[in-house]
């Protein structure tokens, strides 16, 4: 069955990066990590939940991969990439990423990203990713996630 045209990019994304993950689409919603966690039957801390912020005064958008478990400190992030973030609104997210809130992947994205992750994803042996749809999520490890994205590792939480 083919994957929605979204996936299908996120699963071209990872073929194009090296990368021999798989793109799943599931019967039940995955758009919050713990629709996901519920729907794979795994913890929710192994849900890389992918969350975009706006940076100001540059506008420019920060991606933050966090365990599905964890809050994301803006305060913290903004230390991060040296200007204040906020949550933008959904055109915003859709215009730099190609995706709506729900299925924003960590990868295959309109425009680059400034990428974080959330270190204790490091701890973990198998991680579940958005796949570019709110139904659609990949497997990978916690190394790959890093090696995908080019992200910086650092605590978000």
């Amino acid at each position: 069955m083919a994957l929605k045209p979204s996936a299908q990019r996120v699963q071209d994304a990872l073929a194009a990066r090296g990368f021999d993950l798989v793109v799943q689409e599931l019967s039940e919603s995955a758009r919050t990590a713990a629709e996901a966690a519920a729907a794979l039957g795994c913890a929710v801390e192994q849900i890389a939940k992918s969350m975009v912020f706006a940076a100001r005064p540059s506008g420019r958008a920060v991606l933050v991969v966090a365990s599905g478990g964890h809050r994301v400190d803006v305060a913290r992030v903004g230390a991060l990439v040296h200007e204040a973030v906020e949550k933008p609104d959904a055109a915003f997210v859709r215009e730099r990423t190609g995706f709506a809130i729900g299925g924003v992947p960590p990868v295959g994205h309109a425009t680059p990203l400034v990428t974080l992750i959330d270190e204790d994803l490091l701890r973990l042996d198998a991680l579940w990713a958005a796949a570019g749809h709110p139904h659609a999520v990949f497997r990978l490890t916690p190394a790959q996630l890093v090696a995908l994205t080019g992200g910086t590792v650092a605590k978000v939480a």
